[in-house]
């Protein structure tokens, strides 16, 4: 009885979660008479790709383009700078016992109150809508984040293996590449994965710095709620293209995932 009652809780707790993407995702293949249809019709009778079309002219595409652009190299400066820093911070100790937790500390900062200061540094430079802009500002929490998490997981390799392998003759750069790096190698998937999500879901400086040209998913979608109307059908298409690559990316480094979340966890 005890085996039944757990799983129909977690399959409520599973519809409960589901649903919303559910409904968005049906939303997007349903006609406009059936939006806002009472009784709600829960399948489209005639599904169609129209709002997945539509979307390229709202500049639907564009967003979702500049959005794959900024994660992706966030996410990739993020680890090659953090992470040789992180092993600095794990093994020579750097700048003390306090160096990491200010790292830490640059994550915990409200984005709105550097938003003002950033927005007239780069218009100053010019650089408002444009790539490096949007790629600097989401560098002041994903790398602090690198830091912090691979500091954590290099601590957690064993260093009587790399002080053999100093013995054999590796540099400190043999060391890191060969040894700490593969050993945490599914903390360092976790930690880009987690970087990658959180860049691609941020608002407040894609809102502040973008304008026309680099404006990215989170600030493209709120202008589909129009005063005169709300383009439901486009919302669905652009929101379920906008999940597609964070599930994409969470089913194939599922297995990195979960050893990396729980690397350290058992000795």
């Amino acid at each position: 009885m005890k085996g039944w009652t757990r799983y129909v809780i977690l399959g409520a707790a599973l519809i409960f979660f589901l649903f919303p993407i559910v409904w968005i995702i049906l939303t997007s293949f349903k006609n406009p008479g059936e939006f806002l249809s009472h009784p709600p019709k829960w399948i489209p009778r005639q599904p169609n790709l129209t709002h997945y079309f539509a979307v390229t002219q709202l500049g639907g595409y564009k967003a979702l383009k500049n959005t794959l652009i900024v994660s992706s190299l966030t996410t990739l400066i993020s680890i090659i700078l953090g992470t040789p820093c992180a092993y600095s911070l794990a093994r020579f100790r750097v700048g003390g016992k306090n160096l990491a937790f200010w790292f830490l500390s640059h994550r915990m900062l409200p984005p709105i109150t550097v938003a003002f200061p950033v927005f007239l540094l780069f218009r100053s430079l010019g650089w408002i809508d444009t790539y490096q802009a949007l790629i600097l500002t989401h560098l002041t929490f994903t790398l602090p984040y690198v830091i912090w998490m691979m500091r954590s997981f290099f601590k957690d390799v064993p260093i009587e293996i790399e002080e053999s392998a100093q013995i054999d003759g590796c540099s400190y750069w043999q060391i890191f590449t060969k040894i700490a790096l593969p050993l945490s190698a599914p903390g360092l998937v976790a930690t880009a994965v987690f970087c990658f999500i959180f860049s691609w879901c941020e608002l407040l400086f894609g809102l502040v710095l973008s304008r026309t040209e680099v404006v990215p998913l989170s600030v493209q979608l709120p202008r589909y709620f129009g005063q005169q109307m709300v383009f439901w059908g486009e919302i669905g298409a652009l929101s379920t293209l906008s999940m597609l690559p964070i599930f994409a990316l969470t089913l194939f480094m599922q297995r990195f995932l979960v050893r990396g979340l729980t690397l350290g966890a058992v000795k």
